[in-house]
C-alpha cells in the first residue's frame, strides 16, 4: 500500500463537477447563455423531479485555519437582515426565468456558519422562499450547525420548517490539533447539539471529521472517531483536509507544512480510520462518506441513486440546483455559473436587479459525455462505455487504467471499468483518467490538493 501511496499520492480534483472550476472555459460563457440554459434545465425537469437550492450563508464569527470556504469573518450580526434580503432579491430573479411555480425537492444551507445567523432570521428566509414554491414529495432539507453557536431554538425553527437532516463539524477532538486550526470546540457542545436534534425529531444527523490536520496523530483519530461513536451520528464524513494554502483568503496559515502528517502518516489516518468505522457499523458510501444502514445515503448506494454535486453526496438527484449568496455555484446540467465572491459586490448587483454571477461554463457534447463517466464512477464506482465512437479518446483512457488494473486499483472487462474495494482510497485517481480538460491543460502550479 505505501508504495501505491507514493505513486498516486499527486494533485487531483474532488469531482463536484465535472469539468472542474479551474477548467472552465468562461470565454464561451455568458450570463444570457446561463439564463437559457436554466430555462431549459427547469422546463425538462421541474414537473418531475423539482429542483434544489443551495443557499451560502457566509460570516463567520472567527477564522478556522483550514478552511478553504468562500466566508466573511466578523462578530456585527447586523450584516444578517441585509444580506438575506439580498438573497431573496436575488431568488426573486431566478423566478422571473420560470412559468410556473418551482417544485423545490432539495434545498441546503452552507457556508460560512448558517448558524451564525438568528433562528427568526434564518425563518424570515425561508418563508421568503416557501411561499413561492410547491415542496416536492420526500424533501430533502439540510444545514451545517456550529456545534458553538447550534442552538436548540435554531434546530427546533429549522425542524419546523421541513429541515431532517443536520451536519455538525467535528473535525478533531485533541486539544493541539484544535488550537492550531483554531476550532476549540469541547466535545460537549457537540453532544448537547446532537442529542437535541435527536430529541426534536431529525433523522439524518451527520458528523464531520477530517483527517490529515496539523499534529494529527493516530491516538488523536481513534479518540476523535470512539468519541463520536458515543453520539453515533446516522453519517460521517471522512474528509481528507486539503492543504491549499495558495489560494487567496483561505487562511490556512495557523501552522507550517512540517505540522502536517506525512503521505504514509496521513494514509494510515485514513485506513485505520476507516477499518475502525467499519468495525463500529459504518458503511462506505462513495469516497468519503459513511453511513449506517438506515440511513439514506446508504440506500441510495445500494439501489444506485446516489447523486453527487456541489453539495457533495446527496440520496437527491436534481438536474438544476441553483446557488443564492455571495460564491455559490449554480448547476444546470447543461452550464454551472458562480456568484462573485465578495458580500459588497454581490449586494450591489443584485440590487441592480442582475443575476450576480461572475464566471461559468457551459459544457459541450463531450464534457457532457465525460460528466456522466465521473459521475458514475465517483457515485457508483463503476461506469460503462456503450458507444467508444461518441468518445473519440476513450482507447486511450482504458490504455492509461490498465496500470492501475495491474495495481489492482480496477477491473476492466471489455469497456465496463469498476473500481475495486483496494481502489475505493484512489477514486479522485481512477476519475483523472477521463479528465480530457486537465490532460490537455495540466497545471504549471499546484490548484488542487493532494489525492491521497
Amino acid at each position: 500500500m505505501n508504495s501505491l501511496i507514493d505513486k498516486y499520492n499527486i494533485p487531483g480534483p474532488r469531482y463536484t463537477s465535472y469539468p472542474t472550476v479551474p477548467y472552465w472555459d468562461e470565454t464561451t460563457f455568458s450570463p444570457e447563455k446561463w439564463k437559457d440554459s436554466v430555462i431549459r434545465s427547469f422546463h425538462e425537469t421541474n414537473a418531475e423531479e423539482g429542483i434544489s437550492i443551495y443557499i451560502h450563508l457566509p460570516f463567520c464569527e472567527a477564522l478556522c485555519t483550514f478552511c478553504a470556504c468562500h466566508k466573511r469573518i466578523t462578530k456585527q450580526h447586523s450584516v444578517e437582515i441585509p444580506y438575506l434580503e439580498s438573497v431573496l432579491k436575488e431568488w426573486k430573479l431566478y423566478l422571473e426565468l420560470f412559468n410556473e411555480r418551482p417544485k423545490l425537492k432539495e434545498l441546503h444551507l452552507g457556508g460560512g456558519t448558517p448558524t451564525f445567523f438568528s433562528p427568526q432570521n434564518l425563518k424570515t428566509l425561508l418563508e421568503g422562499i416557501f411561499e413561492t414554491v410547491d415542496i416536492a414529495e420526500h424533501p430533502e432539507f439540510s444545514f451545517e450547525g456550529h456545534p458553538n453557536n447550534t442552538t436548540k431554538e435554531h434546530l427546533q425553527t429549522l425542524y419546523d420548517l421541513g429541515f431532517r437532516r443536520v451536519s455538525f463539524g467535528v473535525q478533531d477532538y485533541d486539544p493541539k490539533v484544535q488550537k492550531a486550526i483554531n476550532r476549540i470546540q469541547p466535545f460537549e457542545n457537540v453532544k448537547n447539539v446532537t442529542e437535541w436534534a435527536k430529541e426534536i425529531g431529525y433523522r439524518g444527523i451527520s458528523h464531520d471529521l477530517v483527517f490529515g490536520l496539523p499534529h494529527q496523530s493516530w491516538e488523536a483519530m481513534e479518540y476523535t472517531i470512539r468519541k463520536t461513536m458515543e453520539l453515533k451520528p446516522d453519517r460521517l464524513a471522512f474528509y481528507s483536509y486539503a492543504h491549499v494554502p495558495w489560494i487567496k483568503g483561505v487562511g490556512q496559515r495557523g501552522f507550517d507544512e512540517n505540522d502536517l502528517p506525512s503521505g504514509e502518516e496521513k494514509r494510515r489516518l485514513y485506513e485505520d480510520g476507516k477499518k475502525l468505522l467499519q468495525d463500529l457499523g459504518y458503511i462506505e458510501v462513495g469516497m468519503d462518506h459513511f453511513a449506517l444502514e438506515h440511513d439514506d445515503l446508504y440506500q441510495s448506494l445500494i439501489h444506485k441513486k446516489l447523486h453527487r454535486n456541489f453539495m457533495g453526496y446527496t440520496s437527491s438527484n436534481t438536474q438544476l440546483m441553483v446557488g443564492l449568496g455571495m460564491s455559490a455555484i449554480s448547476d444546470s446540467w447543461y452550464a454551472f455559473a458562480q456568484n462573485v465572491k465578495t458580500v459588497e459586490e454581490y449586494q450591489t448587483i443584485v440590487e441592480e436587479g442582475k443575476i450576480p454571477v461572475v464566471k461559468g461554463h457551459v459544457l459541450n457534447e463531450e464534457d457532457l459525455i465525460v460528466r456522466r463517466h465521473i459521475l458514475n464512477l465517483m457515485c457508483q464506482l463503476e461506469t460503462t462505455f456503450n458507444n467508444t465512437n461518441s468518445f473519440p479518446e476513450l482507447e486511450n483512457a482504458l490504455d492509461m487504467l490498465k496500470e492501475m488494473e495491474n495495481d489492482g486499483l480496477v477491473e476492466i472487462s471489455g469497456h465496463e471499468i469498476k473500481i475495486t474495494e483496494a481502489g475505493r482510497a484512489f477514486t479522485r485517481n481512477v476519475a483523472m483518467v477521463f479528465d480530457l480538460r486537465m490532460m490537455r491543460n495540466k497545471p504549471e502550479t499546484r490548484i488542487f490538493s493532494m489525492t491521497i
